[in-house]
């Protein structure tokens, strides 16, 4: 596990960061981007998803927002 702190301005802003970090990540093999939250510096109990927390068919996790409507994919949509 390795903790990144950083400074947003608010959650939605925090997840859009966490994506882009996760992005870059995945070409280490071992990242799983799917897993990725953020929280508060002081509520780290309280973590939000930054992706949809559901495996694929292939095995491989979904792309999309948290409790984004629709199929999963693995092409990510702007939000």
């Amino acid at each position: 596990m390795i903790h990144l702190p950083v400074v947003t301005n608010d959650l939605l802003s925090a997840q859009r960061l966490a994506r882009v970090v996760a992005h870059w990540t995945q070409i280490l093999p071992q990242v799983d981007p799917g897993g990725t939250t953020v929280s508060a510096e002081d509520d780290q109990n309280s973590r939000h998803w930054v992706f949809c927390d559901r495996n694929m068919p292939d095995g491989r996790r979904c792309r999309l927002w948290p409790d984004h409507d629709g199929a999963c994919s693995r092409r990510p949509r702007r939000r």
